[in-house]
């Protein structure tokens, strides 16, 4: 669907939603006076562009779309990393990666004086809970009682329809929460899906009737056959994702919590595709956004400012009445004026860039050596900083398979989640016409990456190093130093080091030293 077209759709709700909310504050008490229910939906590895309320043909959602439709479609959301863990610790405390220690890289701990939405809001009456994945991966024993994202409710399970779906049925351990709380209590909920994370079931696009012209591959993936099947398979787990969103909507709907609640609905990482997922490209850390509150947000909106998940945390507990004791605060900035505002498009330029990082994700280097990156979006260009360019990105090429035992060339890739997309670029690396493709996902970058997004959605061609674009390069540098030193990121106040300290739980692969000469790739 044309951008145009779908902002005449949206318009269409709205006056009827304007209208709602009016009624829904004409009877009883007022709706101010009610403390709003917190309901944070987060998919696992779905890249912006991947519903069908921004005019996807390969998935449909049409739960993410009500969401949208009755409330506000966002076109500019950022994670606060293109990693799962350091995201979603990001997003739990509202501070971004570099600020909170260990929890800032992938599959490490989470220090306890950062302290955890969930926490501040069951401290003030909320009846907390997650289903899914919460935090994770990491070791969250080491220092709490609990998953940051709150009490599990996991124990309700339903045969999956494909293989690789989680067998939780994530909507029926909501309705299990939903049912312990106290009749007048609000309540603060994480559904979590594990989908679609890989490993996906191969062909089961064909299994729900999808064709291969549904999905034309992102700008950095061959158009090739075997690529169209994988997003095709991936598309299916999001529309898994879709489902229980839909069911617990209903659920809330028919208990009449439904407008009293902040439904925010978003994905972690994108998609698990070379270049895209644990890389700070667009499609790794872009991310789809939709929030609903009808009782305070007027509907049938789209909105293009630029937002980070340190801002979806500063407005809930914005939107709860729940300050943050500090230290430790959030950084971001609440949303809520644009949500209640009533504006579509651009509606405050003074949000005019976004912060994000990544440190390790797998361990896919010598050593465990984390991929440092720190990226700043604006609205034309995305900057990227690679503190360690001699490194590589996607990891190092070659592993030991057992100890003293090197496995093949190009068999360390674990920075790229093993997929048909993964093993057809190695596979097919020599064909001229795959190569580039090969190079774009695993080769070495430098130092400096310039980005014309709204020219070069694909971040294809990189700008850093031409004479014309030296004086963008120039400021957008300066301006993402100067927010790191002065929020205290180790990388550039001279102790970046400590990245690497940080212990990791999930297993550790072993990697050659790496040599004084290139391999052959």
């Amino acid at each position: 669907m044309p951008r145009s077209t779908r902002r005449e759709f949206f318009a269409r709700f709205a006056g009827a939603a304007l209208s709602a909310g009016a009624l829904a504050c004409g009877g009883g008490a007022p709706a101010a006076a009610r403390r709003p229910n917190i309901l944070f939906c987060i998919s696992d590895d779905q890249s912006y562009p991947h519903t069908s309320a921004y005019g996807y043909p390969a998935a449909k959602t049409p739960s993410f779309d009500r969401v949208a439709r009755e409330g506000v479609l966002f076109h500019n959301a950022f994670a606060a990393s293109p990693g799962c863990s350091p995201c979603r610790a990001a997003f739990l405390t509202g501070r971004h990666t570099w600020m909170i220690e260990n929890a800032g890289t992938h599959a490490s701990t989470f220090p306890a004086k950062y302290l955890a939405y969930p926490d501040l809001l069951e401290q003030a009456g909320y009846h907390v809970g997650y289903t899914g994945k919460g935090w994770g991966p990491g070791n969250w024993q080491a220092e709490r009682p609990r998953n940051p994202a709150g009490p599990e409710y996991n124990e309700i399970e339903a045969e999956p329809p494909y293989n690789g779906i989680r067998k939780t049925d994530y909507a029926a351990n909501f309705a299990k929460f939903f049912a312990e709380k106290a009749a007048d209590q609000p309540f603060c909920f994480w559904y979590g899906a594990s989908e679609p994370h890989r490993k996906f079931e191969a062909g089961s696009w064909q299994k729900e009737g999808k064709q291969l012209d549904q999905a034309p591959p992102p700008p950095f993936l061959p158009d090739r056959p075997e690529i169209r099947a994988d997003i095709l398979d991936y598309a299916v787990e999001i529309e898994h994702f879709d489902k229980h969103l839909g069911r617990i909507l209903d659920q809330l709907q028919q208990a009449g919590e439904l407008d009293n609640t902040l439904v925010i609905v978003t994905s972690d990482n994108g998609m698990a595709f070379p270049r895209a997922k644990a890389n700070c490209y667009e499609y790794g850390a872009h991310m789809p956004l939709a929030v609903r509150w009808a009782d305070r947000v007027p509907g049938g909106r789209e909105v293009d400012d630029l937002v980070g998940f340190v801002d979806l945390t500063a407005t809930i507990l914005d939107a709860s009445g729940v300050p943050h004791p500090g230290p430790h605060a959030p950084v971001g900035k609440s949303i809520r004026p644009l949500l209640e505002g009533g504006q579509s498009g651009l509606v405050e330029p003074e949000r005019d860039g976004v912060y994000f990082a990544r440190e390790r994700h797998s361990s896919s280097r010598y050593n465990n050596w984390t991929y440092p990156q720190r990226a700043l979006r604006t609205h034309q260009h995305l900057y990227i900083r690679n503190f360690a360019p001699d490194r590589w990105p996607a990891g190092d090429p070659q592993k030991f398979d057992e100890p003293g035992k090197l496995g093949p060339q190009h068999g360390g890739y674990h920075d790229i989640d093993d997929s048909p997309s993964l093993r057809f670029l190695v596979e097919n690396r020599q064909d001229p016409e795959i190569r580039p493709f090969f190079l774009l996902a695993v080769d070495k970058r430098p130092a400096e990456e310039l980005f014309d997004i709204k020219a070069d959605p694909g971040c294809l061609k990189n700008l850093a190093g031409a004479p014309e674009h030296e004086e963008v390069r120039g400021k957008l540098a300066a301006r993402l130093e100067s927010y790191l030193a002065e929020t205290g990121d180790a990388r550039v106040t001279g102790q970046g080091d400590v990245w690497e300290s940080y212990k990791r739980y999930s297993p550790i692969r072993s990697f050659p030293e790496p040599p004084e000469t290139l391999p052959e790739m």
